[in-house]
């Protein structure tokens, strides 16, 4: 039978549909998300978020509805359509920071931004509006902390959702021939530049397309 290890827990569903394939599921949390308090001071036009993390840090402020009324830049389906759910006007959103970017420098550079982060967040996107002089100030809301395990079972392959859980994984852990499934890009980046080889990437950022690939690979390894 297949192992897999997932560095974080998964839902019920996605659990289900590696099991419907044979497919063994060992889960362990390797990252933990806490929320901060902050204040919501100097806010700019326009906001942005890159994950459902610091939309949830936001929502637990009691003046975040005052917020509504602008609009939203965001990254990733979920954070999307969670903050819609919320009444938020998502103007744009994409799967990855640098696209958001690109977006933003080409089509919206006059506006102002406040972005909503994590401490552990990537360069790409600040750098881009620094790069092109676009206004912007950022919010810290939520903190990410590695919780790093020593794994012990043999494993065929290995999910991986951020490039935090790359590192924390690492740190106690070494990959030799398991397959990485990785949820983008970033994540990818993570493990090339540990020289890991074995990587896929989801065609779409989603837990669920990342469940896809696993039962993909598998299927035709089998075959």
């Amino acid at each position: 039978m297949i192992s897999i290890l997932s560095t974080k827990k998964l839902s019920e569903n996605n659990k289900q549909k590696l099991l419907d394939h044979s497919i063994s599921l060992f889960e362990e949390n390797f990252i933990e998300t806490k929320n901060k308090e902050f204040k919501l001071v100097n806010i700019n036009e326009n906001l942005i978020f890159t994950s459902q993390n610091a939309v949830l840090s936001l929502l637990q402020n009691p003046n975040w509805e005052s917020l509504k009324s602008k609009a939203v830049f965001c990254v990733g389906l979920k954070t999307k359509e969670l903050l819609t759910e919320k009444g938020f006007n998502v103007v744009a959103f994409t799967g990855y920071a640098a696209d958001l970017g690109e977006i933003i420098s080409l089509i919206y550079s006059k506006e102002s931004y406040t972005f909503f982060t994590g401490n552990l967040r990537r360069d790409i996107l600040p750098n881009t509006l620094q790069e092109n002089e676009i206004t912007f100030n950022e919010i810290e809301v939520y903190e990410t902390n590695l919780t790093s395990k020593k794994i012990t079972s043999k494993n065929d392959g290995l999910l991986f959702f951020s490039p935090s859980a790359v590192e924390s994984y690492l740190k106690l852990n070494d990959i030799k021939d398991e397959v990485c499934f990785c949820i983008g890009e970033s994540t990818s980046e993570a493990l090339e530049a540990k020289n890991i080889q074995k990587i896929i990437i989801a065609e779409k950022p989603t837990v669920e397309n990342v469940i896809n690939e696993v039962i993909e690979h598998y299927i035709k390894y089998h075959d």
